[in-house]
């Protein structure tokens, strides 16, 4: 290996010299932000969700009384059917 050559390759590269930056205008530059349609919608349906409610009573309150009077007719076909469905 030889040492001479990396003088050779550092003038080359210049590694030695400096070069003045030029003075920067007093410009001021902001940074910008622009949101796509697509995520306009999904903000406006994750919102639209949060401000669900998480149960729906009025089902709830009909299937308890329901339950409670004994006239919940559940049908063990149609649970076995759902059951074994696959897309579940």
């Amino acid at each position: 290996m030889r040492i001479d050559a990396v003088n050779r390759v550092s003038q080359l590269y210049q590694a030695n010299s400096t070069k003045k930056l030029a003075k920067q205008s007093k410009t001021e530059k902001y940074d910008t932000v622009q949101i796509s349609q697509m995520g306009k919608d999904y903000q406006v349906a994750k919102l639209a969700v949060a401000a669900a409610p998480d149960v729906r009573t009025d089902l709830v309150s009909e299937l308890k009384s329901k339950l409670k009077n004994g006239t919940y007719d559940l049908s063990m076909d149609r649970l076995a059917d759902k059951l074994m469905a696959e897309d579940i």
